[in-house]
């Protein structure tokens, strides 16, 4: 029988004790400064933030520790879910741009060749 190798959840959450959801720090595994500063970007241009910002603990450890803290009393998960929905959003319509510029070009190109 093969062994069942534990598999570690791929976000955490950090809360401080006698604190609301406002501010949360989301630990993300496996991932480094490619989603932690594009996730960033969106996620500030919420005006219900505050504060939101990431680091990497050290650099032979595949994690972000990433912080949002929101104003008037709003879950500091709400911004993070949004930020997240938008991201991909973005990269659907980056990755719809480039493969119908792609089609375009082969068109043209088989054009050209009859």
């Amino acid at each position: 029988m093969a062994e069942e190798v534990e598999r570690k959840p791929v976000l955490e959450t950090v809360q401080a004790e006698g604190t609301d959801g406002d501010c949360v720090t989301f630990v993300l595994h496996d991932e480094d400064h490619t989603l932690g500063n594009s996730l960033r970007y969106m996620i500030m241009k919420n005006p219900e933030v505050e504060f939101c910002g990431y680091c990497i603990t050290h650099p032979s450890e595949s994690k972000i520790n990433f912080r949002i803290q929101t104003r008037g009393g709003i879950p500091a998960v709400e911004p993070f879910r949004k930020g997240l929905t938008d991201l991909m959003d973005v990269c659907q319509h980056v990755l719809n741009t480039f493969e119908a510029s792609v089609k375009e070009y082969k068109a043209q190109k088989e054009a050209e060749m009859d």
